[in-house]
């Protein structure tokens, strides 16, 4: 494997790990229980489009926003890992949160596009892979997670009754479990990185 697709591999996993859109499924579909499947669809397209656009704008402010901001990268790393230890060992702490709220014309906006599909997790690892791995790798990872998000959003029946709604949970667990291991992760590169920016001659 070359380093291109090396990092796009690490940049897809890191971002795949953080969306976690088979813990979403139970969520989904709950909030729009009793829709017909047109209308399901339109609010996965609504919800994708939407999740989309905030994380392309988070992409292309993050890092000036940190700039003027005096934030360096590795303060950001201890702070997005200590962030996505709290939301992984809530998750693996908590049930399965089931909405059965009445879907809205909204739904596809908030809860589903914003912050279940791009949340604080997805926000944080975008602003790490680019400083890591660069804009094109980044992007092509997120193009592809999203890709593959939605379509397992517009399948989401059928997936659920292959796997079982026990199935889902003990994969949100499992991408829960991974999630605090890249947290942890980024807090030790993050205080390494601090170290040596503060102590190095």
């Amino acid at each position: 494997m070359n380093q291109a697709a090396h990092s796009f591999a690490l940049a897809f996993t890191a971002i795949f790990v953080a969306l976690d859109v088979v813990g979403v499924l139970p969520m989904y579909l709950g909030m729009t229980a009793g829709l017909s499947k047109k209308q399901r669809a339109r609010v996965v397209n609504t919800s994708m489009l939407v999740a989309l656009g905030v994380a392309l704008f988070f992409i292309a402010t993050g890092l000036a926003t940190f700039r003027f901001l005096g934030i360096e990268i590795y303060d950001f790393r201890i702070a997005g890992g200590i962030v996505l230890l709290i939301l992984a060992l809530s998750d693996l702490a908590g049930g399965p949160d089931f909405a059965h709220g009445k879907a809205s014309g909204s739904t596809g906006i908030v809860p589903l596009g914003v912050p279940l599909i791009t949340g604080p997790g997805v926000l944080m690892q975008l602003i790490l892979l680019v400083g890591s791995y660069g804009y094109a790798v980044t992007l092509a990872a997120l193009f592809a997670n999203y890709l593959l998000a939605w379509g397992i959003l517009r399948k989401s029946e059928w997936i659920t009754r292959l796997i079982g709604k026990d199935g889902t949970v003990v994969v949100s667990k499992i991408a829960a479990l991974l999630l605090a291991a890249i947290a942890i992760s980024m807090i030790r590169t993050g205080v390494l990185a601090a170290y040596h920016a503060v102590y190095s001659p």
